[in-house]
């Protein structure tokens, strides 16, 4: 039997890279969420230690609980995307990302403006 693609177990591999950095990236986002959640549990407790009256927007907990969410979301996408790639290439019928990589980028934006109009209000009410 002759191998049509030569380059097939690179292609492969190259898959599974590409895999692996998608769970790191969600891994980072998770870590990053948590961050979030634990840095407003930690003022609230060292306000209250301190005598002074609890001033908090308590969103913090819940941007680190969306960050947390969207770090395990980010996982099975990549999970979705290498599976639908390992099969495009067995077949010869390989297709790049286009939404998905759109997708991403877009909520990681909104995160992120979301994330800095956020920390400018806190500063303002509680600066």
């Amino acid at each position: 039997m002759e191998n049509s693609n030569p380059n097939r177990a690179r292609d492969h591999l190259a898959n599974e890279r590409t895999f692996l950095a998608w769970v790191r990236t969600g891994v980072a986002i998770v870590v990053f969420g948590f961050a979030i959640g634990r840095f407003s549990l930690a003022m609230r407790q060292l306000t209250a230690f301190s005598g002074q009256a609890v001033q908090t927007v308590g969103a913090s907990v819940w941007m680190g609980a969306g960050s947390i969410v969207a770090g395990v979301a980010l996982v099975v996408a990549g999970l979705v995307r290498y599976r639908k790639t390992r099969t495009q290439l067995d077949a010869g019928t390989f297709e790049p990302a286009g939404f998905v990589m759109d997708l991403v980028t877009i909520l990681t934006v909104v995160f992120g403006l979301v994330l800095a109009g956020y920390l400018i209000y806190t500063e303002k009410v509680l600066g």
